[in-house]
């Protein structure tokens, strides 16, 4: 099992819960939309499976590495090495050219890889624009810089938080594709936030929130 969340509670400063006794499980390969209304924690979840928050009580495993066992240092690396995000917002860094942006996270993480830097790039129909920067590309060009991004050091798990919740239609049909592909071709799982039922009838299984809890 790649990901296993295990009874997970979280509450926000004053004691208001978040998720309430929360359990799933992710195996390698897999994909899963995490559904829900707004606030009903969803986003939550995934801060607290990239270790960018803490949990309450229970405990979330991935690679077989229980979360709560882990040091600052720790976390980072598991976010440097073996899990990558996309949000919905590109958080691309606007003083860099579209190559230095989809190769930074790899550069960082010592996992750079040239040939599959190139490969990501011609994939996601970048290879034109790769000195130009964000401010000169379109809302789906930056989205597919991000997922390149994400997929350079070829992440054990994909954690994607509405990544098309900023583009039209089009490019929406357009950067999921791109990305089940990507997902698809290199083995990772991926646990992906929508609203869009059918995002969320694409990807192999689906967990719903309510209040915090999975229905």
């Amino acid at each position: 099992m790649l990901l296993s969340i295990d009874h997970v509670q979280k509450s926000y400063p004053g004691g208001r819960p978040v998720l309430n006794d929360v359990s799933l499980t992710l195996e390698q390969g897999q994909t899963l939309a995490l559904t829900g209304e707004s606030g009903s924690g969803k986003s939550t979840l995934l801060h607290l499976v990239a270790a960018l928050d803490g949990f309450d009580g229970g405990e979330i495993t991935l690679d077989g590495r229980p979360m709560s066992s882990l040091n600052d240092i720790e976390r980072a690396a598991l976010r440097r090495n073996t899990l990558s995000l996309v949000f919905q917002q590109f958080n691309l860094i606007p003083s860099l050219t579209i190559a230095q942006n989809l190769s930074i996270h790899a550069r960082l993480a010592k996992r750079e890889d040239p040939e599959w830097i190139e490969h990501l790039t011609k994939r996601l129909g970048l290879a034109d624009l790769r000195n130009r920067y964000p401010e000169q590309l379109s809302g789906g060009q930056q989205q597919r810089v991000a997922i390149g991004r994400a997929m350079a050091i070829r992440p054990r798990l994909l954690l994607a938080d509405e990544p098309t919740g900023n583009l039209d239609e089009t490019a929406s049909a357009v950067v999921l594709d791109l990305m089940l592909s990507l997902v698809a071709d290199t083995g990772a799982a991926l646990l992906l936030v929508t609203h869009s039922n059918e995002i969320a009838n694409r990807l192999d299984r689906r967990a719903h929130l309510t209040g915090g809890r999975i229905e």
